[in-house]
């Protein structure tokens, strides 16, 4: 059904008139009389009386009229979803505790009005696609791992740089320490079996097990960060890295211990990504939000790998 057809039909019934819908429509009575003529045929029923004074609904028009506004509404509203400033700003965060979540938690909140849609992609790959196809505005990101440069009309910005901490339970030989140098760590078990072959996050670590001679350990299924914390609590011989703004929380008969990691400080970069062309003014503002209140990266004792984008 065409609408502006239907937009006709509505605004000649207010107007009680063809010659009165034209001119507030800017065309001639005969194109309304035209739309209306047509759509007629197609709903198979009269909708106007002709008169002398004008044009007056039949019972069939009376009967449409309602759902003649309520097509033009929704058409409205469709329209408004997708229009620059009504939609929601779509970004992903990889994961619900991570620093990106917290970034954008703090973005909420200093910018409320701003309508988001949060979602949660895995992969680079995936990430990048739905940037370049329009699925998502941006993505947060560790750019670019080795062989993998980003395409030309995808643009980042490192946002923060994000220390990584030791998570041990209370048997374990470092407990007690209040810091501990990433030498130090050569020897210990670090597991980590959330670590996805080929994930932009095991590029990092791999680069970090080489420089420093780690021994990270991925095996076992991934159960979720409930099951991880159980078992670095339970388990002595056991320790694993967490991020510096990761928010997990657990039962405080597990006794965990949360210690520095130094000389140097490993810190994972977290970039934003998004399409150079995105006309989103919500992406200028959460581009220029990240800007003012990061805080900075490459500071002078910290590690990241060297293919981390310098920016």
């Amino acid at each position: 059904m065409d609408l502006e057809t239907v937009r006709t039909f509505v605004v000649a019934a207010d107007a009680g008139q063809f010659q009165e819908a034209a001119a507030e429509l800017a065309i001639t009575q005969q194109a309304v009389s035209k739309r209306i003529a047509a759509l007629e045929r197609g709903l198979g029923v009269r909708l106007f009386t002709r008169t002398a004074r004008g044009a007056t609904l039949t019972i069939d028009g009376q009967a449409f009229l309602p759902h003649a506004r309520e097509l033009l509404r929704v058409a409205e509203r469709a329209v408004t979803s997708v229009r620059a400033g009504h939609r929601p700003l779509r970004v992903d965060i990889i994961a619900s505790r991570g620093a990106a979540s917290g970034l954008m938690r703090a973005f909420h909140r200093a910018h409320p009005e701003t309508d988001l849609d949060v979602v949660m992609l895995l992969d680079i790959e995936t990430a990048v696609a739905a940037i370049r196809s329009g699925t998502i505005d941006a993505s947060f990101r560790a750019v670019a791992a080795p062989g993998r440069p980003l395409p030309e009309d995808i643009e980042s910005v490192r946002v923060i740089d994000e220390p990584l901490q030791l998570l041990t339970g209370p048997a374990h030989a470092l407990a007690g320490a209040r810091s501990v140098t990433l030498a130090r760590l050569a020897g210990h078990r670090i597991w980590m079996p959330g670590i996805v072959p080929g994930s932009e996050w095991a590029a990092y670590y791999d680069d970090l097990v080489a420089e420093f001679g780690l021994t990270i350990e991925a095996t076992g299924p991934n159960f979720g960060s409930d099951a991880l914390l159980d078992t670095i609590a339970d388990t002595p011989a056991l320790a694993t890295f967490m991020g510096e703004r990761t928010r997990l929380v657990w039962p405080a008969g597990h006794g965990l211990r949360l210690i520095p990691v130094i000389e140097p400080t490993p810190v994972y970069p977290h970039s934003l990504l998004w399409h150079r062309d995105n006309p989103h003014p919500a992406l200028a503002t959460l581009r220029a939000h990240l800007a003012a209140t990061g805080t900075g990266h490459d500071a002078a004792g910290t590690w990241t790998p060297d293919w981390v984008t310098p920016r």
